[in-house]
C-alpha cells in the first residue's frame, strides 16, 4: 500500500504498525492474521513472523560476515570490509575491558553479538517504509492469492517490536540472574535483596528492614529488563512513526526521508550501542561481591 492511495495519513499509518502475526484464531483456527483486530483475537501465543524472518535473518548475516572475514584474515594487506569489522571488534573488546570488571569468556563476544545484531536490525529503519511493504502485497496477491492486498501487513525493523526488544532484554535479565548466583550463591542473591540498603547492626531492626529492602532492590532489579526493552522499543518506533508520516506527505518526502535518516543514523547506532554497554555494566554488577 503506498502513501499516494486514496487513504487517510491514521489509516495509513495503522497499517504500517501492523505485523504479519500468525496464531490461534478461536474462530477460524491457526492462521495468518488479516485484520488488527484478528491479531489481537490470536492472544499471547501469536507469532509475528516479520519480525522473525528479519531478527534471525540479519542474525545469520552477522554470522556470516564475521565468519568470512576471520577465514580470509591475512597479515598482508587487509580489506576494507577487514578493517571495518577489525574496529567493530577492537571498540566493544575495548568496552568490555573497560567496564566488567569479572572474569567471563562469554561477556566479550556476547556484546559483539548484542552490538552488531541491534545496529542490523535498527538499520532496517532506513529502508524506504513502502518498498518491501509494497513487494510482500505484490507477493502475497500473485503467489500466495491473496485477494485483498490491503490485507497483507509486513513490517522489516524487528527493533520496533516490543516483542523482539523485550525478549532480547529479558534474556540478557536471565543472564543476571544467573551471574549473581553463580558468583554469590544463593544465599547472597538473598542478602542483596534483603540486607541492602538500609541496614542495621541491630538483629531485630535488620528484620524490620527486610521487607522495605526487598521492596527497594526488587523494583531496581526488575526495571532493568523492563527500561532495556522499552528505550530501545521506544526509539525505534518513534523512528518509524516519522518516516512513515514523511512517507505520507506526498511531493517533498524525499528530501524529507534523507534529512531524517542522517538524524536518524545517529539514534541507530547509538541504541545499539547502550544497549551493549547496560548489558556489561549490569553482568558486572552482577559479579561484585560487596
Amino acid at each position: 500500500m503506498a502513501a499516494g492511495n486514496h487513504l487517510e495519513t491514521s489509516e495509513y499509518i495503522k497499517h504500517h504498525l501492523q505485523n504479519l502475526t500468525f496464531g490461534y484464531d478461536p474462530g477460524h483456527g491457526w492462521t495468518i492474521a488479516h485484520s488488527a483486530e484478528q491479531a489481537s483475537n490470536m492472544g499471547f501465543w501469536a507469532i509475528n513472523l516479520d519480525t522473525m524472518l528479519f531478527s534471525i535473518g540479519l542474525g545469520a548475516l552477522f554470522l556470516w560476515l564475521f565468519r568470512l572475514v576471520a577465514r580470509h584474515a591475512t597479515s598482508g594487506v587487509p580489506s576494507k570490509l577487514n578493517n571495518a569489522v577489525e574496529m567493530v571488534v577492537e571498540f566493544v573488546d575495548s568496552s568490555v575491558r573497560e567496564t566488567f570488571h569479572g572474569k567471563s569468556r562469554l561477556i566479550a563476544p556476547l556484546s559483539l553479538t548484542i552490538f552488531v545484531w541491534i545496529f542490523l536490525m535498527n538499520l532496517m529503519d532506513l529502508i524506504p517504509v513502502d518498498w518491501i511493504p509494497q513487494l510482500a502485497q505484490a507477493v502475497g496477491v500473485s503467489v500466495v492469492g491473496v485477494e485483498d492486498p490491503s490485507h497483507v501487513y509486513f513490517r522489516i525493523v524487528p527493533t520496533a517490536d516490543i516483542n523482539a526488544t523485550m525478549g532480547m532484554s529479558l534474556t540478557v535479565f536471565a543472564l543476571i540472574l544467573i551471574y549473581t548466583v553463580r558468583m554469590k550463591g544463593v544465599s547472597g542473591f538473598v542478602a542483596d535483596l534483603t540486607l541492602k540498603p538500609f541496614a542495621a547492626s541491630n538483629p531485630l531492626v535488620q528484620a524490620l528492614l527486610v521487607p522495605a529492602n526487598l521492596l527497594l532492590e526488587l523494583v531496581t532489579l526488575l526495571s532493568k529488563p523492563i527500561s532495556l526493552g522499552l528505550r530501545l522499543f521506544g526509539n525505534l518506533y518513534a523512528g518509524e512513526l516519522i518516516f512513515m508520516l514523511i512517507a505520507s506527505v506526498g511531493l517533498f518526502q524525499l528530501p524529507l526521508h534523507f534529512a531524517w535518516a542522517t538524524f536518524h543514523l545517529l539514534i541507530i547506532v547509538l541504541q545499539a550501542f547502550i544497549f551493549m554497554m547496560l548489558t556489561i555494566v549490569y553482568l558486572s554488577q552482577a559479579c561484585e561481591d560487596h
